[in-house]
């Protein structure tokens, strides 16, 4: 049960995976929507699907991004209908439509997308006026600062903490390490 004032990751894949990683990142921030559009299409599709990882969203609104906590709000308004992931793509494709820099009132291209992803816009609109997931999205932030991000994106692979937008194969070759750590650690619970 997803309790509102506690965070709450959003999850791609298996969560039994043999690596765990975790992205703390900002919807407007420009590095993450680089590593979102270029990075991350390859990674769902040759370690998420594969089953070799399971990937958590956590958002990390950063204070100098205008419209950061309303994407996130909107993103967690699309989640209550099985849509994050879709809303995550829709938003980091399109950043330089709704961002500060664009408008500063970036409600109107999220009813936009909620209407292209199909989502019941009139339940999108109600939970995005009512702002209902602030206390997650604050709650995801603490967890991101208590962790010691200090950057978007930042991610977690396995026991490894990598701050900036890594390309596929730098991402893949920490995802191969905390493998191999994973393993071994299996092993040692096998063997007693």
């Amino acid at each position: 049960k997803i309790v509102p004032g506690e965070p709450h990751g959003y999850l791609l894949g298996n969560p039994n995976a043999p690596v765990q990683v975790i992205e703390f990142a900002d919807f407007e921030c420009p590095a993450c929507g680089q590593f979102a559009t270029l990075a991350e299409p390859d990674i769902r599709k040759r370690l998420v699907d594969a089953g070799t990882i399971s990937y958590r969203y956590y958002d990390y609104p950063l204070p100098m991004h205008k419209n950061t906590w309303a994407a996130s709000n909107a993103a967690a308004c699309a989640d209550e209908q099985g849509k994050f992931w879709e809303m995550h793509d829709q938003l980091f494709n399109a950043q330089d439509q709704w961002n500060g820099q664009a408008t500063s009132r970036p409600k109107g291209k999220f009813m936009e997308y909620a209407k292209a992803l199909s989502l019941n816009v009139d339940q999108f609109e109600a939970c995005f006026d009512a702002k209902k997931y602030q206390p997650r999205i604050k709650a995801n932030e603490l967890m991101a600062t208590k962790r010691g991000a200090s950057q978007t994106p930042t991610f977690v692979i396995g026991d490894k903490m990598i701050g900036g937008a890594i390309s596929f194969d730098r991402f893949k070759a920490l995802v191969d390490s905390a493998l191999v750590l994973a393993k071994a650690d299996s092993g040692k619970a096998a063997g007693g």
